[in-house]
């Protein structure tokens, strides 16, 4: 099992998205808000939330960012400490951000196989529902968010029944807020599974960076109040 030594990406110049910082998640936030990512007015989630703010990670839709996201996926899993033998990635958005974080892996000399599924079975060729390594081990789960935590459910299910186990999730924002309820859909999920569940960046680390970008602090107050009524405390 590899238990990853703690190594961060460099990202506010997400060209030069290298190894060797450690303030990955404010990197990864300005890299969301220079790429549209994350995005600050009024919008719905899918709890029927009036909301100030909206991620999308499909927007990381070019080689120099998506390089970037991928480089705070693989300092996230190295930070967090969790032992893992390999990745999974669930279709859809699961199935590139797998594949660029074990890239980014090895570009610390750490080879971690990899898999992810396709929604379809296939009955020709190589046939099935998953492409990659054989699951096996314990297997860390690598996806975008976790809103109703369905995509979780079935990787978990998809890895169990390959006899391996789930190590963790990894996302990347946690936006802290509660599901059906007192806890977050993160919580679920990790007391659910009994899984730790590692974020890139948190609504907490969100709200810190709007404090510090006058540029886009005008959003902070909206923001905290979205978090004041349907957030979760921190821990901290």
């Amino acid at each position: 099992m590899t238990t990853l030594s703690v190594e961060t990406a460099q990202g506010a110049d997400f060209g030069q998205a290298d190894f060797g910082q450690t303030d990955f998640s404010r990197n990864f936030i300005a890299l969301a808000c220079h790429k549209g990512g994350l995005r600050f007015g009024s919008f719905v989630t899918k709890a029927g939330r009036q909301s100030p703010y909206f991620f999308n990670a499909g927007l990381f839709d070019d080689g120099a960012s998506f390089r970037a996201l991928c480089g705070y996926y693989a300092a996230a899993i190295e930070a967090s400490g969790i032992g893992f033998d390999m990745l999974f990635g669930p279709a859809y958005k699961g199935i590139p951000l797998v594949t660029g974080t074990a890239i980014r892996l090895a570009e610390t000399g750490t080879g971690i196989p990899f898999a992810f599924n396709r929604k379809e079975a296939k009955d020709h060729g190589e046939g099935g529902t998953l492409i990659g390594a054989p699951l096996a081990g314990s297997v860390l789960i690598v996806d975008d968010v976790i809103s109703a935590g369905t995509s979780v459910r079935e990787s978990v299910d998809i890895i169990r029944r390959a006899g391996a186990v789930p190590a963790g999730v990894v996302i990347a924002l946690d936006r802290m807020e509660l599901g059906q309820g007192t806890v977050s859909a993160t919580e679920e999920v990790s007391a659910t599974y009994g899984i730790p569940v590692v974020a890139v960046a948190t609504l907490d680390d969100l709200i810190t960076y709007l404090a510090g970008s006058p540029e886009i602090g005008a959003h902070l107050d909206a923001v905290k109040a979205y978090r004041e009524a349907y957030g979760v405390r921190s821990t901290d």
